[in-house]
């Protein structure tokens, strides 16, 4: 890993200056495709702010909740949440993006491991699920890496480069993560570590404490 490179993030809760990044990021239609299969054209700020939910008046968002991977001196390096978050169904949906920067760093497998476990472990879920254009192989390795679950595949849904490509179903059920957690842990390893706050109460850092239950 580059010396530039940090070994240590934090996510925290998604603020309104962090949209200058990801505005910046998006700018990459390549990205932004990959990211999102309704969009194309490349934000502005004031758009950013309205489709993230924070402009000057914002709309009730109880159904999501996105963090900011951030470090030193990087700042902000990527963006972790879940989204369509139900109650009733207790189930959500996982996205994240990494800048390209620190790719390839272990910080996105890490980052979703965090948010499952926060998902499953302090918001009572009972099933994850996430879906990725079929030739995106990195997000196909990670969520595999993870513990999900190929559960079906929506023949020719996501359009980009001109062509129609299949979008792959994955899920993860709160009983698959009990069971891949700890073994997620170990081929990890500590080498980085990314952490809610100070990392110190259970459940705010992978890799996690090694006291914690499954």
């Amino acid at each position: 890993m580059p010396d530039n490179i940090s070994k240590s993030f934090s996510l925290r809760p998604l603020e309104k200056p962090d949209l200058t990044s990801i505005t910046r990021w998006f700018q990459g239609v390549g990205d932004l495709a990959l990211f999102d299969r309704n969009s194309r054209v490349p934000y502005d700020l004031a758009t950013s702010e309205r489709l993230w939910n924070m402009a000057d008046t914002p709309q009730d968002a109880d159904d999501k909740c996105w963090f900011a991977i951030t470090s030193e001196p990087t700042g902000v390096a990527g963006i972790v949440g879940l989204e369509r978050i139900s109650p009733v169904n207790r189930d959500a949906v996982i996205a994240l993006y990494v800048d390209h920067a620190i790719r390839r760093q272990g910080v996105g497998i890490r980052a979703s491991a965090l948010i499952l476990d926060f998902a499953f472990r302090q918001l009572g879920l009972n099933r994850v699920t996430s879906y990725y254009r079929n030739d995106n192989a990195s997000s196909r390795d990670l969520v595999s890496q993870a513990g999900f679950e190929v559960e079906g595949t929506m023949r020719q849904a996501w359009f980009s480069d001109g062509r129609f490509h299949d979008m792959i179903v994955v899920g993860i059920l709160a009983e698959d993560w009990k069971m891949r957690r700890d073994a997620l842990a170990e081929e990890l390893g500590e080498t980085t570590v990314i952490a809610f706050g100070d990392g110190r109460s259970v459940g705010s850092k992978w890799p996690p404490h090694r006291h914690e239950t499954p």
